[in-house]
């Protein structure tokens, strides 16, 4: 079956999510999986073997200097170029109190792509809410580009079992954050990024009030999906639920056997692992799925 990921993260050494010795360490404890690096190529090879086409994000470059953060901007951008049938674009991660410059280096990538460029505000690590008004440049300028913010929610394997958990507030997930976003920019569409454990009852409920929120799964094996978001994916989620995969911390191998394993239909599955977003992004400039 036709896969896109909406999110997931570089399997090169350069671009690999876990940067330290000490977050490396925490892969096979909280994703089960181990660390190993790709090449460019290596990659491209992977996703074209499993027949998925993935959006990107690197993850840290929220935590970088704007003129750091270019360079590896431009990374992503040339070899999105170079493989455009597998790399459909890419989210960036940039510091929200980089303000105008910020803004600036968003709208330079979206216009530098060859592919899709959106936004991912990550609530936790930033220490700002989404919709905190630091945010508010960067969602005005996401609608004013015509592209999609990608909201992280729910529990973060950022920052699992470190001390401190690398100061990580978990509470910057919930979903009353997204239902704020929503009433502030309704002409802005929102992906809520992950399963929004342990607040999934409140995100169902923001997915059936909002229709400008859509939710993505990366990160989980489905089998530990609540029961409720599992009975909802397959009736009133159906049409608003879309696949993620997180690699590499999961291989595409194992999600889509465990997603195949809960028993949904054929209508749902196809319409989880492609239909709902290329319902979302047909209107989206740059980008055609």
């Amino acid at each position: 079956m036709k896969l896109i990921d909406l999110h997931s993260h570089w399997g090169t050494k350069r671009g690999y999510l876990l940067r330290t010795e000490e977050e490396l360490a925490q892969q096979k404890k909280v994703w089960n999986s181990e660390p190993r690096y790709e090449t460019e190529e290596e990659m491209a090879a992977y996703f074209r073997k499993i027949g998925v086409r993935t959006f990107l994000d690197f993850a840290f470059t929220k935590d970088l200097l704007l003129e750091q953060v270019r360079e590896y901007h431009d990374y992503a951008l040339e070899t999105q170029r170079r493989f455009p049938d597998v790399i459909l674009g890419n989210w960036l991660q940039i510091d929200p109190r980089t303000g105008d410059e910020g803004v600036a280096e968003f709208k330079r990538c979206v216009a530098a792509g060859a592919g899709f460029v959106g936004m991912c505000i990550s609530g936790a690590p930033s220490g700002f809410a989404a919709n905190d008004p630091v945010w508010a440049p960067f969602c005005r300028a996401s609608i004013e580009v015509g592209s999609p913010v990608l909201v992280l929610v729910g529990y973060s394997g950022t920052g699992a079992g470190l001390r401190g958990g690398k100061g990580v507030q978990l509470e910057l997930c919930h979903p009353r954050y997204i239902d704020g976003l929503a009433i502030e920019y309704p002409e802005l569409e929102i992906i809520a990024s992950r399963p929004a454990w342990p607040w999934q009852e409140e995100m169902i409920a923001v997915l059936l009030h909002k229709p400008n929120v859509w939710n993505e799964l990366h990160g989980w094996s489905p089998k530990y999906l609540s029961d409720s978001l599992k009975r909802d994916i397959g009736r009133r989620l159906k049409t608003r639920v879309m696949f993620g995969a997180d690699y590499p911390l999961f291989r595409y191998e194992r999600l889509i056997e465990d997603w195949r394993s809960l028993g949904y239909d054929e209508e749902t599955l196809s319409l989880l692992f492609h239909g709902n977003a290329e319902r979302l992004f047909a209107k989206v400039p740059g980008i055609k799925l």
